[in-house]
């Protein structure tokens, strides 16, 4: 069957416009390393010798995998519904990809976010088990804190150390600034840490055995969440199977010559039934969702 006009008209658009900005880019690249090769844009030869980058299919396709990974996964809507689009004939899937960008696009960010306060919650473990180090060597505690915030502050993936730092530097209120960057997703533990100094620094006692401690029930933390993680992974497969099932289901039609696409996107029957089982799927997967975001909280 002859593919629509407009399906095809704006397959070729796309395909058109990522050539066209990949050209720029690329032409854009070129220009830098000419830049730094040249030894800069006077015209002048004093310096390194100026030289044009060789273009070969190598760096071409290297320019082209850092222009799609420097996009983001959620691009990746966008060829899927223009595929589904001529396919199906229709140029509802490529309304769909466009829906689908931005809401992946905040998945993807949300799980960068809780990536991001696992390494920050694992790099206080590591503040306090370096300080405790620092301190059983004979440092004073504002030396001993200000080498372990500088050990660890790379991984913390924030500014606020700083300001612990200086407080540790210059006698500021170290416990203040602890709980300050303890504001940040994952760095729960600095807010116990601000209370051991502060029992140390008010009541006299040990700093390095309340950290101890602390660090102890943090790692004790941490192997719980590991441990129920493990045991949700099975619910997760489970969830991405049941989830895939839609797509399986039209590919073998497909495969059998009974053209599921067609009935899904140009019938009224199947355009109901679109919708209703795109309802109930995108109703489980947040069901599911938040089944295992409950049962993964200790």
């Amino acid at each position: 069957m002859p593919v629509p006009v407009p399906v095809s008209v704006f397959g070729a658009a796309v395909c058109a416009g990522l050539a066209a900005w990949l050209l720029v880019e690329r032409g854009r690249a070129l220009r830098r390393a000419e830049s730094l090769l040249g030894g800069g844009n006077d015209g002048s030869t004093t310096g390194a010798v100026r030289r044009r980058p060789v273009v070969t299919w190598e760096s071409t396709l290297r320019i082209l995998r850092d222009r799609l990974v420097g996009w983001g996964k959620e691009w990746l809507a966008l060829p899927a519904s223009v595929l589904l689009a001529l396919w199906g004939e229709s140029v509802l899937p490529l309304l769909a990809g466009a829906v689908a960008v931005p809401l992946a696009r905040r998945g993807l960010r949300a799980g960068e976010t809780r990536r991001a306060a696992e390494r920050r919650a694992d790099a206080v473990r590591r503040l306090g088990d370096a300080l405790v180090g620092e301190l059983r060597a004979g440092a004073q505690p504002a030396e001993a804190l200000i080498t372990a915030v500088r050990a660890v502050g790379r991984e913390f993936d924030g500014p606020e150390l700083a300001s612990v730092v200086a407080a540790a530097r210059f006698g500021g209120d170290v416990p203040e600034a602890l709980r300050g960057a303890a504001r940040r997703p994952g760095a729960d533990g600095l807010v116990g840490v601000a209370a051991c100094w502060r029992v140390a620094v008010d009541g006299g006692a040990g700093l390095a055995d309340g950290l101890d401690r602390l660090g102890a029930g943090l790692r004790a933390e941490r192997d719980q969440r590991n441990a129920l993680r493990a045991q949700l992974v099975s619910a997760w497969s489970s969830v991405v199977v049941l989830a895939l099932l839609p797509v399986a289901a039209l590919a073998m039609g497909g495969a059998m010559g009974a053209d599921p696409m067609r009935v899904l996107l140009h019938t009224p029957a199947g355009l109901g039934c679109l919708a209703l089982g795109l309802l109930l799927e995108a109703t489980g997967l947040w069901w599911a969702r938040r089944i295992v975001r409950g049962g993964s909280t200790p």
